[in-house]
């Protein structure tokens, strides 16, 4: 953040009063349809005017929040203007792909240029802040969650979480915050919220120190690298401390150990919730420990609001910390260029999702679905197919946005797949059905090709969408072996929030496209990719279980001291089902394309190095080359992994630590490299204080199109 208003910020700070820090300190709701508590309209007018309020959730529009801002800079005693904040998660008018989505391109320009369409049109409306990036790592498929992260790896989540940090704010200085297409952006949930036992929201997570570091932790040290200007606390314990009365995490790690100087503000009435955790006796005692432990803005709750005065008087809280908190806010409403220009031009609002906004939405969808399965090469259709069906309960869907996809989403229809490939295959007699097994059948046996689209409504996935069952939803499974006992060739189009159990169905399909939830331009997107206008390269960000009962399943596991070897199934006393085949349906990092590839073994430019010379920064360059061996020119994802063989804390099996995206045409190489440092090579330890170390000894070098891959080349440190 800018540190030029430093002197107003501090002339500012001391012309105000106890209640009006207090009530910087305070984020209310205008609607209250987001969680439980309701509206509270009238009570944020009154503190607006009164000058007791800081910031103001879920209103938008830019006439809307211009009344209400006049409010508090015309009426109060200061004029403070307020911050208003919304859950622009995906998009704002303009739906992109939902985050897992994202995250399934390998690409981290997707998630920046989903963030600069948002801010653009969110600015115009009146928004100043977005609570977004998620970046919580998550290995639970059955967390409604999954839907907003990037899935289960901490290198992958932290490229996206940087990404989309730029796209909202701009430079990590903080220089463009104030610009009118950029808006402040918030790391969320801080910390480990990925971890909730048995996927069940808001649940307890008990984890160590080192996998708090190595897996929850890097995304969030990425973001803050990046400047994001504010932080948001998580609803699960950690170690049985709630979050938000957490001064460890964040006290100790974010604003000491890393330097944070944004604010950090509690999640919907998470402050409140410190009492229901049986962690805070009473209100007074929620605040008291959430403002000491590092929280600086209380969202819905107002227990610092009402009890901060008496603390204040009996001494549980200084004025030091209250100063620091109201400090951090002041500093991005001047960065924000909210005291120069608090209002928004009502006569510059984006009104509607633009044609550019649509086609980067359009393109992102398209670039973020994975090709699961291809027998036969049914894929792609022809665009001059005499006939195609077109069937499922999602075929005709106009509400593909996907969980979160902001205000858009209730005044703007996705385009269902029906519609897209009548318009892709003009030529062609489609037909559609829906659920109905009989209608369904005669139209697949009548074309020559059925798309059957199935999935999960947006309902399913996201807060509070905890699903004990993530199979198909029911009678879908019926539907497809309904279709497939036609015998025709058919194509089944995955449009979901989270990894799915895929049942028996699956060795039937010839065609399987995992499409997620994929936006505005939903219909348009899986056309594309269908009727090969885009050749698939996007690649699983998380793992596809084979049953339930395999949940966590994830890639970067560690080994056990009995670990299953495939080339010996009959042996008894090893880590395996007895009634599950081992291993996941699809792995982290799989995806399939139209054309082929062949990727070379990994070289490296040294074979050893020593300790010493990473603690330097020296790293070494890992290399290889990528072939396009198809007919069609295509997009493939390579990506290095790590495996420290024998280390002091038992280290995963692989750990992603670069990816590459490449495109080439039929016949065309190139040479991808990567290079390995101090932070792929060591890890954190158990040391609470926070201790990386560095061993020597042995790491294998993994490159390849998936985590599964078996090529590598040995690394020593010395």
């Amino acid at each position: 953040m800018l540190r030029a208003y430093e002197d107003k910020v501090k002339d500012l700070l001391g012309r105000m009063t106890v209640q009006e820090k207090l009530g910087q300190i305070q984020q209310l709701t205008w609607t209250g349809d987001t969680g439980p508590g309701g509206g509270q309209t009238e009570q944020t007018e009154a503190a607006a005017r009164a000058g007791l309020l800081g910031s103001v959730l879920n209103i938008h529009g830019a006439r809307s929040s211009n009344s209400l801002q006049r409010i508090a800079v015309e009426e109060s005693r200061l004029g403070i203007p307020l911050l208003f904040g919304l859950d622009v998660i995906h998009g704002f008018w303009t739906a992109f792909p939902i985050p897992l989505a994202q995250a399934s391109s390998f690409d981290p320009e997707v998630a920046r240029r989903d963030a600069e369409v948002s801010a653009k049109e969110a600015r115009s409306e009146g928004v100043r802040w977005t609570f977004s990036p998620m970046m919580d790592v998550t290995h639970e498929p059955r967390w409604g969650r999954i839907a907003e992260s990037c899935g289960e790896d901490p290198c992958l989540s932290a490229a996206f979480a940087v990404a989309k940090v730029q796209g909202y704010q701009g430079p990590a200085d903080g220089s463009e915050l104030s610009r009118m297409d950029r808006i402040a952006a918030c790391a969320k949930h801080f910390v480990a919220y990925g971890g909730a036992e048995g996927g069940r929201d808001y649940n307890t997570v008990d984890v160590s120190e080192q996998r708090l570091r190595n897996l929850y932790l890097p995304p969030f040290k990425a973001a803050v690298d990046a400047g994001v200007a504010t932080v948001m606390a998580a609803f699960n314990t950690i170690g049985g401390v709630p979050a938000h009365g957490n001064a460890h995490t964040m006290n100790s790690v974010l604003k000491e150990e890393w330097g944070f100087k944004g604010f950090v503000v509690s999640d919907y009435t998470g402050v409140e919730e410190l009492i229901a955790h049986g962690f805070a006796e009473d209100g007074a005692e929620a605040a008291r420990l959430a403002l000491t432990s590092g929280l600086d803005m209380e969202m819905v709750s107002t227990n610092v609001a009402v009890h901060g005065e008496a603390l204040l008087s009996d001494g549980l809280i200084t004025m030091e910390r209250l100063d620091d908190a109201v400090t951090r806010i002041l500093q991005l409403k001047f960065d924000l260029g909210l005291f120069d220009d608090p209002y928004s031009d009502e006569s510059a609002a984006v009104a509607e999702p633009t044609a550019a906004a649509r086609a980067a939405s359009r393109e992102s969808a398209a670039r973020s679905m994975v090709l699961l399965r291809n027998e036969g090469s049914v894929l792609p259709l022809s665009p001059v197919a005499g006939s195609i069906a077109v069937v499922g309960p999602f075929a005709d869907s106009t509400r593909l946005h996907g969980t979160w996809a902001g205000p858009g989403a209730s005044r703007f229809p996705s385009v269902s797949v029906l519609d897209a490939v009548r318009e892709a295959a003009p030529g062609a007699k489609v037909t559609h059905a829906g659920q109905d097994l009989t209608q369904a059948v005669a139209a697949a046996a009548a074309a020559e090709v059925t798309v059957v689209v199935v999935g999960e409504d947006p309902e399913l996935s996201g807060e509070a969408a905890v699903r004990s069952d993530i199979g198909l939803p029911a009678g879908q499974e019926e539907l497809i072996a309904a279709v497939a006992a036609t015998g025709k060739p058919f194509v089944v189009v995955l449009v979901n929030g989270r990894p799915l159990v895929l049942g028996d169905w699956l060795e039937s399909a010839t065609a399987v496209l995992e499409a997620w939830h994929p936006g505005i331009e939903a219909g348009h997107a899986v056309a594309d990719v269908l009727f090969g206008a885009v050749n698939p390269g996007g690649k699983l960000p998380v793992t596809f279980p084979r049953a339930v009962g395999q949940i966590p399943l994830y890639y970067n596991h560690e080994s056990t001291g009995r670990p299953y070897d495939p080339a010996r199934p009959e042996e008894k006393f090893v880590s395996k089902y007895l009634d599950l085949a081992d291993g996941p349906r699809f792995p982290f990092g799989y995806g399939l394309s139209y054309t082929t590839f062949a990727v070379s073994r990994p070289q490296l430019s040294q074979q050893s190095i020593a300790r010493e010379a990473l603690e330097r920064g020296e790293t070494v360059e890992v290399s290889l080359t990528v072939t396009n061996t198809g007919d069609r020119a295509g997009d493939e994802v390579v990506q290095l992994y790590v495996h420290d063989v024998a280390a002091s804390i038992a280290q995963p099996v692989r750990r992603l630590r670069g990816f590459e995206r490449v495109t080439l045409e039929p016949g065309r190489s190139t040479t991808v490299s990567f290079r390995l440092g101090a932070q792929d090579l060591g890890f954190w330890t158990n040391d609470p204080a926070g201790t990386f170390t560095i061993e020597r000894g042995r790491t294998d070098v993994y490159t390849g199109t998936s985590s599964t891959t078996r090529d590598c080349c040995p690394l020593t440190v010395v």
